[in-house]
């Protein structure tokens, strides 16, 4: 995938690019670590690369799980424990988990084909606005872009702080680009 989001010719089809390309990036940022190294809690905070792509995982499933008019119990042991790989789980399976997650998404955007369809709003939790009755898909797919985005940033920080790679020099060693001059695909210490 390149690093920008191609040509688009629909607000839908724009949505979807621009998550599936956060959730790219997100993904990038385990590239090539071991598993202690996608364990490792480098900065201040107790947040992991595979942590961090569980986490968004297990979010973008709870929202169009949402969107669905499926049936959700609010665990807050579960919510905490999705910022970490338990023990004996694996980035592959995360990984393929969030390819279950992408596609079921894609599936729902696509077989509503109404940005403007309605969620309601759960206002048993503090932080959903209490003036307002629903969310819509658009609204949604908007937030899984946004909250993919902000820990995807994260993710970068913590893994330049494991090994000092970055993101273009990651792209370019996944997506096998030539070296150049200025930009010179990651590789192992």
């Amino acid at each position: 995938m390149p690093g920008q989001v191609g040509s688009i010719d629909n607000e839908q089809q724009g949505l979807l690019a621009y998550l599936a390309q956060m959730r790219y990036v997100l993904r990038l940022t385990a590239h090539g670590l071991t598993d202690e190294q996608l364990r490792a809690t480098p900065s201040a905070s107790g947040l992991s690369i595979g942590g961090l792509i569980k986490h968004c995982s297990s979010t973008e499933a709870g929202w169009i799980s949402q969107v669905r008019g499926e049936q959700q119990e609010l665990d807050y042991q579960a919510y905490a424990d999705n910022f970490r790989l338990a023990d004996g789980e694996s980035i592959d399976d995360v990984l393929a988990r969030y390819d279950q997650v992408a596609e079921l998404t894609e599936k729902t955007v696509t077989e509503l084909d109404d940005l403007g369809h309605q969620i309601p709003i759960d206002h048993s939790v503090p932080w959903n606005s209490k003036d307002m009755t629903h969310w819509t898909l658009r609204w949604v797919l908007l937030h899984l872009i946004q909250e993919t985005a902000r820990h995807t940033g994260h993710a970068d920080i913590i893994r330049e702080s494991v090994d000092g790679a970055t993101a273009y020099p990651l792209m370019a060693a996944a997506e096998g680009w030539p070296e150049t001059d200025w930009l010179k695909p990651w590789k192992p210490a």
